[in-house]
């Protein structure tokens, strides 16, 4: 038949009011800092308290102190002797422990234990892994011996000294938060929409597996580019 014209009839646009504006903007910051002040803080106390407990004896760092000392030539620097004292007390800590344990499941991704916990936490709301690696790396006063978190994972390294976040890696873990889903209450919602459970550890399954997988060919396309 013969075709209708489209009609659209489109509101009058208005100046928008200042203050409804401002009231907006009141409320959705006011959601965000309340939702920062509870998941987000709480989780960061968990993690503080996992890679803090239970403390590392000091006859244990003494003697891997010692062991360190045998290695290099150089005696060990105050900062250098800092560094090890913090990655050991993690690593002898509850979260250390549990890092360590799901490493072997992230290592195809370039992922260290500490980059898995981030992963990890970021399961709650995705902006979580930054506060978790601030933490995990010993994050205080910024100053000019305490550099900040860019330049401390810039400079972080592995134990055989390759840098934790070369290029392949910072893609992989790109690709895997762009894939995954990362946010508890985007499953309760889907869990009251759909009325079932079912629905929403589907959702969250395929999309990890999906995340996973995206992560995985990401960093070998990288690492076969030579990056």
């Amino acid at each position: 038949g013969k075709a209708s014209p489209l009609i659209l009839d489109l509101p009058p646009f208005r100046t928008p009011s200042l203050r409804n504006s401002l009231r907006q903007a009141f409320d959705r910051g006011w959601i965000f800092v309340r939702d920062a002040g509870t998941i987000i803080l709480l989780i960061s106390i968990g993690i503080w308290f996992l890679s803090t407990f239970p403390k590392l004896p000091d006859a244990q760092f003494a003697a891997q102190l010692e062991s360190v000392a045998v290695d290099q030539p150089q005696p060990a620097t105050p900062e250098e002797e800092a560094n090890l004292r913090l990655r050991l007390a993690q690593e002898h800590a509850l979260i250390g422990r549990g890092g360590k344990f799901v490493e072997p499941v992230f290592r195809p991704l370039g992922f260290d234990w500490k980059t898995s916990v981030g992963v990890l936490t970021s399961f709650a709301a995705r902006e979580v892994v930054v506060s978790t690696l601030s933490v995990l790396y010993g994050m205080g006063e910024q100053d000019a011996e305490n550099p900040s978190l860019h330049d401390r994972l810039s400079s972080a390294t592995r134990e055989g000294g390759s840098r934790v976040f070369d290029t392949a890696t910072c893609v992989s873990l790109l690709v895997f938060f762009v894939l995954a889903m990362q946010c508890m209450p985007t499953q309760a919602v889907t869990r009251k929409e759909t009325g079932s459970w079912k629905w929403a550890f589907f959702q969250f399954g395929y999309m990890s597996v999906l995340a996973y997988g995206g992560a995985f060919a990401a960093r070998q396309a990288v690492l076969a580019l030579g990056f």
